[in-house]
């Protein structure tokens, strides 16, 4: 986990998964990971995942229009659409700003 500055905003990206194609999965989730980080505006992610396939994805972005472009990206388009084909049996996506962020460390 890291901090993130006051007003960027957070995508915030809960699926559970089909259980299916598991392999083709991880390989496009680090792509993805990998290409994000390098578009504009990104600022970093958190993850989680449950035995049983639920998952949260945390994508933080120095502003909407970085979000957006993100969202808009062609590489992504294509992997969304195999996800929704694929690999997610449910998601719900949320954009929030963030008002303000603690980090702790032990």
């Amino acid at each position: 986990m890291q901090l993130h500055p006051k007003n960027s905003i957070a995508v915030i990206f809960c699926a559970r998964r089909t259980g299916t194609g598991d392999e083709a999965y991880h390989a496009a989730a680090l792509a993805m990971g990998a290409l994000a980080a390098q578009q504009p505006g990104y600022l970093g992610e958190d993850h989680a995942r449950s035995a049983d396939g639920f998952g949260i994805t945390v994508s933080y972005w120095r502003d909407d229009a970085s979000a957006k472009a993100w969202r808009d990206h062609p590489e992504h388009a294509d992997i969304r659409d195999q996800g929704r084909d694929k690999w997610y049996r449910d998601y719900s996506l949320h954009v929030a700003r963030v008002e303000r962020g603690y980090d702790w460390q032990k």
